[in-house]
C-alpha cells in the first residue's frame, strides 16, 4: 500500500532553517503531484507548497521566497527546504500525494515544526 513517511521536523529558532523530507513507497512516485500542507493548533490544514510530476511548483503567499519544494524521482522523495522561519510557521507539516486523474489523495503521519526562541 501507499506509504508516506515524513522526517526532518524539530525545534528551531526564528530565522533558522529546516529541511523536511517525505519518502514514498507503494506507488509510482513520478506520476503523482506532491505537496506539503500544515496545520497549526486550532486552525484548518492549509496548503504550503506543491510540485507537479514535471517539476512546476506552487506556494502559499505566506511562504513564497522562504520555502522551496523539490522532488527526487530516483529516490521517491519530496523535500521542503524552509528558510527564515517565523513563529507563525509552527505547525504539524504533512506530506501529500495526489493522483490527479482519479483524484486520490494520500497523507503522511505529519512531522512537528516548532519555531521558538
Amino acid at each position: 500500500q501507499v506509504q508516506l513517511v515524513e522526517s526532518g521536523g524539530g525545534l528551531v529558532q526564528p530565522g533558522g532553517s529546516l529541511r523536511l523530507s517525505c519518502a514514498a513507497s507503494g506507488m509510482i512516485f513520478s506520476i503523482y503531484h506532491m505537496g506539503w500542507y500544515r496545520q497549526a493548533p486550532g486552525k484548518l490544514r492549509e496548503l504550503v507548497a506543491t510540485i507537479t510530476p514535471g517539476g512546476s511548483t506552487n506556494y502559499a503567499d505566506s511562504v513564497k521566497g522562504r520555502f522551496t519544494i523539490s522532488r527526487d524521482n530516483a529516490k521517491n522523495t519530496v523535500y521542503l527546504q524552509m528558510n527564515t522561519l517565523k513563529p507563525e510557521d509552527t505547525a504539524v507539516y504533512y506530506c501529500n500525494a495526489h493522483f490527479l486523474i482519479k483524484n486520490i489523495h494520500y497523507w503522511g503521519q505529519g512531522t512537528q515544526v516548532t519555531v521558538s526562541s
